[in-house]
């Protein structure tokens, strides 16, 4: 398996990064985001397809850290609450620009392939034999 098609976690190399997760560092490319709106962002950039529960943001951002993706930047109280703030990593950018570049050349083997498809399609109805 080529790198392109691999992003790391620590150490070790994995396959394919899950949708959900895709987002959650992508919704920290302008800046470190607090987990509402990091859930927000997420929602927005996915078009609606992720909508990511409190517990499920907060497993996904303890793993992040533990794999060095995101960090801690900031935590304040906020209405007698915590409010945590995470940011992202230089490896977690180049994870996710990994990851882009896995699912665009994915995209391009498909829409390269569906382009000489239309092509031997129409020339099946110009020349019939």
């Amino acid at each position: 398996m080529s790198a392109s098609y691999l992003f790391w976690a620590g150490d070790k190399p994995r396959s394919q990064m899950r949708e959900p997760t895709y987002f959650v560092l992508a919704s920290l490319l302008d800046g470190p985001l607090h987990g509402y709106a990091i859930i927000q962002r997420t929602e927005q950039l996915s078009g609606g397809r992720i909508k990511l529960a409190t517990g499920t943001l907060y497993t996904a951002l303890d793993r992040l850290t533990a794999e060095g993706h995101v960090e801690l930047v900031r935590e304040e109280i906020v209405n007698g609450r915590a409010r945590r703030s995470y940011g992202l990593t230089p490896p977690g950018a180049g994870a996710l620009r990994a990851e882009a570049a896995r699912m665009a050349e994915a995209a391009r083997l498909v829409t390269d392939h569906g382009r000489g498809l239309k092509e031997v399609r129409g020339a099946r109805k110009a020349n019939p034999a």
